[in-house]
């Protein structure tokens, strides 16, 4: 992993998705969450401030050492403990059966095998308990789908992400059982970049 990979772009992500764009969001998602929640992709911390007051504890998983550091205040300064607790959500160190919720949010565009991590993500939920989730991906606008596709060989070098994954597919691949699905373009969001995907899915 270069230098980019792990000073530049932590601190780009956390930049771009600060919470004068994403707080709305990630105020949504986090809504209903409860006990002890496995977060995948935790970045930064940006969904730390609102995680409801039922959270009981976060779990993190985060490869970039830099994003976890860059965490540090927002862990501080909230009254629900963090344990950083893995690096590949791909693999999870957790029991069957761990968790009472998981969240995700801007995380599945940029694993590699996605589908193992939904995978290992529904393995550690217990029975009937729900990830929340907000991804961008793939466009209904075939207009919008070349442009994502002409740019996902920037993207992936700059954010580290694709910008045409197809999140439905993904969820309906796994075994997690989708309850909510909404779709729609965030507009402050170029338009390659701005499809989003944000619901629940349940173990």
């Amino acid at each position: 992993m270069g230098l980019y990979s792990r000073c530049v772009r932590p601190r780009l992500l956390d930049a771009t998705l600060g919470e004068r764009v994403t707080g709305g969001t990630r105020r949504r998602v986090c809504a209903g969450l409860t006990g002890d929640v496995l977060e995948i992709g935790y970045g930064s911390g940006r969904n730390q401030p609102h995680l409801p007051a039922a959270v009981t504890g976060v779990w993190a998983v985060e490869p970039s050492a830099e994003a976890v550091r860059l965490a540090r205040r927002r862990r501080e300064a909230s009254p629900v403990p963090v344990v950083v607790a893995g690096t590949d959500a791909r693999a999870l160190p957790f029991p069957d059966d761990r968790f009472d919720s998981a969240l995700c949010t801007w995380v599945l565009c940029g694993v590699p095998d996605a589908h193992l991590a939904l995978a290992e993500v529904a393995r550690v939920l217990r029975p009937g308990a729900s990830l929340h989730f907000v991804e961008h991906g793939l466009s209904p606008d075939p207009d919008v789908v070349r442009w994502q596709r002409r740019g996902n060989g920037l993207n992936r070098a700059l954010a580290g992400c694709r910008l045409d994954s197809d999140i439905a597919a993904l969820l309906a691949g796994s075994p997690l059982t989708v309850v909510d699905l909404r779709r729609w373009d965030e507009p402050s969001a170029p338009r390659a970049a701005g499809h989003m995907y944000e619901g629940r899915a349940t173990a």
